[in-house]
């Protein structure tokens, strides 16, 4: 079973380290924009669920770094640069077989 909504402390921390942020004052928007990226992921990458949900797997970690610095904050100058680089990890991650889900694959919170 894998919940998308799930994220671990390190991971976050990891995420937090990628904007550059220090403090947890911002913690429950980076957990939100983990989550969103997942559920992006799935629903519009066709990405399975137990790879999205996969906090070890260096593609998926990279794709959603990409996604929190391109969302995250509201004033961000290379915003559309991160959401750029985000799509094209996301369209690549899509064309592999290891990665691709199934058509009747579910992409709800928990599965």
């Amino acid at each position: 079973m894998y919940d998308m909504t799930v994220i671990s402390e390190q991971y976050l921390l990891d995420m937090r380290a990628a904007v550059r942020n220090r403090h947890t004052k911002h913690d429950d928007e980076i957990r939100d924009l983990i989550v969103a990226a997942r559920f992006d992921l799935c629903t519009l990458g066709g990405i399975k669920v137990e790879k999205v949900a996969d906090e070890g797997d260096p593609l998926i970690k990279d794709a959603i770094k990409a996604f929190v610095r391109g969302k995250y904050g509201l004033d961000n100058p290379d915003a559309e640069k991160y959401l750029a680089a985000y799509s094209a990890m996301r369209d690549k991650l899509m064309l592999s077989d290891d990665y691709r889900k199934e058509a009747d694959d579910k992409c709800t919170g928990t599965v």
